[in-house]
């Protein structure tokens, strides 16, 4: 193949000169043998080097010479998205194929861009690589030589090394390589999987949860599952908490997760209501047996008080009120605190029965501790009303990062927070409702890590989240993405050299996902593994053209969905 015009080289290695030289000895026939094996695989070589991508000159008849290879790595070589190696002194560089185009010369020329990955040691004696390591020490000349990646190349790559870690899948193209997580890199530095609706993004999450709670089954995950799905994956292995058994005391929100909830006016009367609120509230607080030995009482701090002595406050100060100054801002939080204790729907949380002081109680059964083999709880918000969703995902994560800035210097019991539907709670315009939950949950995005919280995010509008949220997160778990705006947002966020990995996101296959980041040692595609019926989430698609043939029943139907929907019970 000629690819200067004067040839591609003779395919004659250095050290095969050696072992001529050497006249023979016992390793010889082995490195001949290897060199020769080597030269099979010769698909191009380097043309322009820069940074972290350069760029190769391939022959396409040797690529479509390998395209009937047993080995799978080798049939794709060439390809975008496939490997290719490139030796530089005594070490291996292995790199991405990001694309390609046709030589201006043609020919069966073919130019191709790639993202090296890393770096690996070659044994003498065998030939592979080992001690792969990210990241490039350094880089080849023009010129150098570069060859199709083996099977067993890969596996050296993608073998997890001793650090703990979970198996998820099988690596794109192999049949048997495994491709895992590191899960202390992954929940250190925040995760995120994104994928459009349909991908499989449920299973998935409920694959990776399972396959942690294995390995640690003292664990502590808070998992805030907004369409009930999930309870049905974790039956075994999870506590499952929803409206009927969360029994979340009111007392328990700061002063803004208050705003939110008894301040409905907007605009200039809502700063004059939120002042009228944290004066009889501090009152409120106060007025509880707790607070008799406490110097310093804020207008956060959890204390239980009673509505009605909140009510009555209110009253009271409205009593003192002299003729110019207007008694609404009293009547509207009054008016809202009555109308929600008298609502069945909000009495998880505004019940006479949650008075009593269950702070550690609660604590203890949320994050799981002790976690009694039970190591993550699943809350399903799908029941509560929409006007404080928000409110209720806000203060249980508040209480995850509160609890661990206020455990520092106690034994440390990490809390891992999964947050479905993420893009609800994070969304990218920071004005309206429901500011609390974004503003922890930012702020766990950034300082999580530091205190122990790590946060896993599961979205399909990666777009919709705030900006910066996603780029917190170390380890992206993206599946395929049909939106242009949702991929360009993944893009921005991942690591230059997994960039030739993203172009292939719209292409993927269900059950297909892209890895990259901190959770794994270089970036990986792979086909994750099949969860067994009993551990997958309920959030199948309904099948139209078989549910559309039954008949029968309706009559009964509607009137038990009527009889459930009247008394707000499920």
């Amino acid at each position: 193949m000629d690819m200067h015009g004067g040839g591609f080289g003779t395919g004659d290695s250095t050290a095969a000169q050696h072992v001529r030289l050497a006249g023979g000895g016992t390793a010889a026939p082995v490195i001949a043998a290897v060199n020769h094996h080597r030269d099979d695989l010769l698909i191009g070589e380097v043309i322009e080097i820069s940074g972290s991508t350069s760029r190769l000159l391939l022959d396409a008849a040797a690529i479509s010479a390998l395209s009937g290879s047993s080995d799978p790595a080798v049939a794709m070589a060439g390809q975008v998205g496939a490997q290719v190696k490139v030796r530089v002194g005594n070490v291996w560089l292995l790199g991405s194929i990001r694309d390609q185009q046709l030589h201006e010369r043609g020919e069966g020329l073919i130019v191709a861009s790639i993202d090296f990955l890393g770096e690996g040691d070659e044994e003498k004696i065998t030939g592979r690589i080992h001690n792969f390591r990210r990241g490039v020490t350094r880089f080849p000349v023009p010129g150098s030589q570069v060859y199709a990646a083996t099977s067993p190349d890969l596996k050296q790559i993608y073998a997890a090394d001793e650090r703990a870690h979970v198996e998820i899948g099988t690596v794109y193209p192999t049949k048997d390589i495994r491709g895992s997580l590191y899960i202390d890199a992954m929940l250190g530095k925040h995760f995120a999987l994104l994928g459009s609706t349909g991908t499989g993004k449920s299973t998935s999450a409920a694959l990776i949860l399972h396959k942690i709670c294995e390995l640690a089954p003292q664990g502590h995950v808070v998992m805030i599952d907004p369409h009930g799905e999930y309870s049905a994956a974790f039956k075994g292995t999870g506590a499952l908490f929803d409206v009927d058994n969360l029994a979340m005391p009111y007392w328990l929100m700061n002063f803004e997760e208050h705003c939110e909830v008894f301040v409905t006016s907007e605009g200039r009367d809502r700063q004059s209501d939120c002042d009228v609120l944290a004066k009889c509230l501090l009152q409120a607080r106060q007025k509880n047996r707790l607070a008799e030995g406490m110097s310093k009482i804020t207008v956060d701090s959890p204390i239980p008080y009673l509505l009605s002595d909140l009510l009555n406050i209110l009253q009271n100060e409205m009593g003192k009120l002299d003729k110019a100054t207007s008694s609404a801002p009293f009547m509207r939080i009054k008016g809202k605190i009555e109308e929600m204790r008298a609502d069945p729907r909000y009495n998880f949380m505004f019940s006479g029965m949650l008075v009593a002081d269950t702070m550690t109680s609660f604590l203890g059964k949320i994050f799981r501790l002790p976690s009694d083999g039970r190591p993550i709880s699943i809350i399903d918000v799908s029941g509560v009303p929409s006007d404080i969703t928000g409110v209720v995902v806000a203060v249980l994560s508040r209480l995850t990062f509160d609890y661990a800035i206020w455990s520092r210097g106690e034994p440390q019991r990490p809390i891992l927070l999964v947050c479905e539907e993420a893009h609800r709670y994070i969304p990218a315009k920071d004005v309206g409702q429901g500011q609390a939950v974004r503003k922890i949950l930012e702020r766990i995005a950034k300082e999580g890590r530091k205190y122990g919280v790590s946060l896993g995010l599961i979205t399909q509008r990666p777009s919709d989240l705030a900006e910066g949220v996603l780029s917190q997160c170390g380890t992206i778990i993206s599946m395929r993405l049909n939106n242009e705006r949702d991929q360009h947002f993944v893009k921005a966020a991942m690591p230059e050299g997994a960039r030739g990995f993203i172009d292939s996101i719209p292409a993927l296959r269900n059950r297909e996902c892209i890895i990259c980041g901190e959770g794994v040692s270089i970036p990986i595609r792979v086909y994750l593994d099949t969860l067994e019926e009993d551990k997958r989430p309920a959030s199948g698609d309904p099948l139209f053209s078989k549910l559309w043939r039954e008949t029968g029943g309706e009559a009964e139907i509607l009137e038990r969905v009527v009889k459930r929907w009247r008394s707000q019970g499920r």
